[in-house]
């Protein structure tokens, strides 16, 4: 097994390699290019040149998938950011603000089809289960992310509809990632599957961090403001997790998301927050599902340096603010 910087460091070189140069199709391909070169931390194709390495040594025979996997990743911003309306990501304008909506939304659709050519570069023996891997993960997240945009306007979502929500938006792509990785390293379906629970307990507990770090984190190991999500009114786990609980303090909370926005509805809404010990809870809510992605890791058949690998990927994810 490798350092995580080394995968990465395999994967960007195979990213470098790619080429969509297409004369006569620049508005096509030039966004393609954009989004998948934005950066960021490229969490899904580590996993999936992990999962293979883990298991045949050899962490390069999933490369072109894992090139497809975050292809796909970057497919699912293009269009998150056009039905979100943002303008930003990962520092720089969005496809739809740079070029426009229907650029964004063929080129994404351009990103898909690449995405699922990349993956499909695999030995004829693994090609099924691959693509099932894959297909199964791409539809988990759209019904994560249909879940996410109906929680918008609902005024009734449980903390349990959250997680169920989170567990496929972010917790079924590293898990399919980490999985894909598996099969074409030559593990047995049961190896596999207890190496994707881990990526979706892993994502889960990736989630709560994110949303407890948009309150009590520090903003610049952060890398964004503090308190987006509630000058947002975003739907959280802390949030819910505080509204469900009824009683004076829940009231006090729904006040304050009525605040105009500003430093001082941030400061009254995490004031609130520490009052209930929702701080702490997340904490514990992060730990736990820390436990779990540990715990199915543990029955997935790796070797002792396999393991490490993958729990060290997970401690320095989860540990990223400390």
């Amino acid at each position: 097994m490798k350092r995580i910087s080394e995968y990465r460091d395999i994967f960007e070189g195979g990213l470098s390699r790619l080429d969509y140069n297409r004369p006569g199709l620049e508005r096509l391909y030039e966004p393609v290019v954009y989004g998948i070169t934005a950066g960021g931390k490229r969490l899904r194709p580590v996993l999936t040149l992990m999962g293979c390495d883990a298991f045949c040594g050899n962490a390069e025979a999933a490369l072109r998938a894992a090139l497809g996997v975050e292809m796909f990743h970057n497919f699912t911003l293009v269009h998150d950011d056009v039905m979100d309306h943002s303008d930003m990501r990962r520092g720089r304008p969005a496809v739809h603000k740079k070029w426009d909506v229907n650029t964004a939304i063929l080129s994404g659709d351009t990103m898909l089809t690449l995405a699922t050519q990349l993956v499909m570069d695999v030995p004829d023996d693994k090609l099924r289960s691959v693509l099932d891997t894959f297909n199964r993960m791409a539809v988990e997240v759209y019904e994560g992310q249909r879940y996410d945009t109906d929680f918008e306007t609902r005024d009734d979502v449980t903390a349990d509809e959250y997680i169920h929500m989170i567990t496929l938006k972010t917790g079924a792509l590293l898990g399919g990632a980490a999985r894909i990785g598996c099969i074409i390293g030559g593990a047995t379906e049961a190896q596999g599957s207890r190496v994707d629970e881990f990526g979706r307990c892993l994502g889960v507990a990736f989630q709560i961090q994110d949303d407890y770090l948009d309150v009590f984190g520090d903003s610049e190991t952060f890398g964004k403001p503090i308190g987006g999500d509630i000058l947002n009114g975003k739907k959280t786990y802390l949030l819910l997790e505080a509204l469900n609980r009824g009683g004076s303090d829940s009231d006090a909370l729904r006040s304050a998301m009525q605040m105009e926005n500003g430093q001082v509805k941030i400061q009254t809404v995490t004031r609130i927050y520490e009052r209930m010990g929702i701080d702490e809870m997340c904490r514990k809510a992060v730990a736990s599902w820390m436990g779990r992605a540990l715990k199915s890791l543990k029955k997935a058949g790796l070797t002792e340096e396999g393991y490490e690998c993958f729990r060290m990927f997970a401690e320095k994810l989860i540990g990223r603010t400390k």
